[in-house]
């Protein structure tokens, strides 16, 4: 099996409300590509927002178990500082850094929001087309016969977009076609911001065109995997919340030569495995303590998925909450830790949609039906259980009836059994775990690389800080004091260099002068003062 390339789109908070998962907005782009791949309707995100799950997907590991679960943490301002990077545990890293370092060229164009500062290591080119025009692209790779990972982000289906005043309020949906979901009320109000996702969703599929259009212009289609996924779902009690409207994630895949055209898949996923997935098709190993399992190339387990997703809430904003949710292909549970909190307190961001303004409006006229007021009430029951096929909506909590008594001790078991295995740093204060991750609230700071020299006669018995000159050949091996710290090197002068990941020392032949610039950086910690360093080889 050759490397492919890869190309990943994620549709920033967009639920599956494709043509080819039978929903009336109009995809053409994305469903001739599941028509040329397959489809996975049963796949799931690990938390319903973005940078928890984004962590997540960089790094195969559940957000609960890195300290990355509560939501943008490098801008809170609670603690009286100005946020706080997760250390997230040393053997971790960002899945882009594997490939890398087995020869792909890897990309990022959208955010960035990982709840860390990703090292220089992570990405060859990154770019964020919500701040500039995006750049960074499989084209700038130096060598076309380079295989790459490209990752495009496409931000306008973000959930600010569903609201009034955006680019989308100017749509040609009819309000007649949109589906109000049952827990909201049915309002010429709620029908335009569910026309604005709508119009957001098309827009994306017309830029997924362009970038198939351009894997056709480059001659890569045939030797080129598309991946099509989400980080969350974009609306109230969708957003923010493990219901399958916050966490169903679209999961689409053409691969040629390797998933049969047309096909449907129905084992369980989470977008979590999309970093371990990419390694085994790339021939990578894949490492023993992801979470993430992959669901394609050499590694794969034969398609067995899941038997489980999990996915969790907790400090949205100014808000904190702590929910657990299991789900399998059928049953859906969810644990409130709060039980005696209402489902709605305050996030201001969230507040300005449309929507949650309409539930306001009517709670407080007591006109919203039952169904629609559950969402407002000011109790919520210590456990939910749904059953996803009977009732896709999950409306009508099945945990107190007796007749399903034994799904729901089957994921109460489930549940324990995972937040133990995980760590779940749910049950400690965020105020402790920053504590821990930065020791009297200052950001730990890695190490400097040091430069080690191995020939005939040095042996690596010393660092060589200064360089010098050496007799050939050479390895030059390159050493961080810091647990867990990455290390970039680059013989490139300038300010803003391509820094290549250290994985192997570095080869220097005789008649070589060579200046090695360095740096290392933890996850978590800040960045390294850079080295460098002269070496002549005779």
């Amino acid at each position: 099996m050759s490397r492919p390339n890869i190309l990943s789109i994620s549709f920033e908070d967009c639920t599956p409300w494709f043509g080819c998962y039978g929903h009336p907005v109009r995809t053409p782009n994305v469903d001739r590509l599941a028509a040329e791949g397959g489809l996975w309707p049963n796949a799931f995100t690990p938390a319903p927002v973005c940078s928890p799950t984004r962590s997540a997907v960089m790094t195969g590991m559940h957000p609960v178990s890195l300290g990355t679960h509560h939501m943008r943490t490098i801008t809170y301002r609670d603690m009286g500082m100005n946020g706080y990077e997760a250390v997230i545990p040393h053997y971790v890293r960002c899945y882009p850094e594997y490939l890398r370092a087995a020869g792909y060229w890897c990309t990022n164009d959208g955010k960035h929001d990982y709840q860390f500062t990703a090292p220089v290591t992570v990405w060859d080119e990154t770019s964020n087309p919500w701040m500039e025009d995006g750049t960074a692209h499989w084209r700038n790779r130096p060598d076309p016969d380079q295989p790459f990972l490209a990752q495009f982000n496409l931000g306008a289906t973000h959930e600010s977009q569903s609201w009034e005043g955006t680019q989308f309020d100017d749509n040609d949906i009819d309000l007649d076609t949109v589906i109000v979901p049952p827990y909201f009320p049915d309002t010429r109000k709620v029908r335009e911001s569910l026309a604005r996702v709508y119009a957001s969703i098309e827009h994306n599929d017309r830029i997924v065109g362009e970038l198939l259009d351009q894997l056709d212009e480059d001659g890569l289609t045939d030797t080129t995997a598309v991946f099509i996924w989400t980080d969350h779902g974009p609306l109230p009690r969708g957003k923010r919340w493990p219901y399958d409207s916050g966490i169903h994630s679209p999961m689409i895949v053409r691969w040629p030569g390797e998933i049969e055209p047309g096909t449907r898949h129905d084992e369980l996923l989470s977008v979590m495995d999309l970093g371990p997935t990419f390694l085994s098709m790339a021939g990578v190993t894949v490492p023993p303590h992801l979470h993430g399992k992959p669901f394609l190339g050499a590694a794969a387990d034969g398609g067995g998925g899941h038997e489980y997703v999990f996915a969790t809430r907790d400090r949205f904003d100014q808000h904190y909450d702590m929910v657990r949710a299991s789900r399998d292909r059928r049953w859906k549970y969810i644990r409130h830790s709060f039980p005696n909190d209402p489902y709605v307190g305050w996030v201001s961001y969230r507040n300005h949609h449309p929507i949650m303004e309409e539930l306001w409006r009517l709670h407080v006229a007591d006109e919203l039906d039952d169904t629609q007021a559950r969402f407002m009430r000011s109790t919520r029951p210590p456990e939910e259980l749904y059953d996803t096929e009977a009732d896709p909506y999950e409306i009508d909590n099945l945990a107190d009836d007796p007749a399903h008594r034994d799904v729901l001790e089957r994921h109460r078991a489930a549940l324990d059994s995972w937040q133990t295995e995980v760590g779940d740093l749910g049950f400690v204060t965020e105020n402790m775990m920053i504590d821990m991750m930065w020791p009297g609230r200052e950001q730990p700071v890695t190490t400097a690389p040091q430069f080690v020299v191995h020939n005939e006669t040095e042996s690596g018995r010393n660092d060589s800080p200064d360089g010098g000159e050496f007799a050939g050949p050479v390895l030059l091996q390159l050493h961080c004091d810091t647990q867990g710290a990455s290390i970039g090197w680059t013989t490139e002068s300038g300010d803003d260099p391509r820094w290549l990941v250290y994985h192997e020392p570095i080869r220097l032949e005789p008649g070589d002068t060579v200046t090695v610039r360095s740096l290392a950086h933890r996850i978590g910690y800040a960045p390294s003062a850079e080295t460098s360093a002269t070496f002549t080889i005779t």
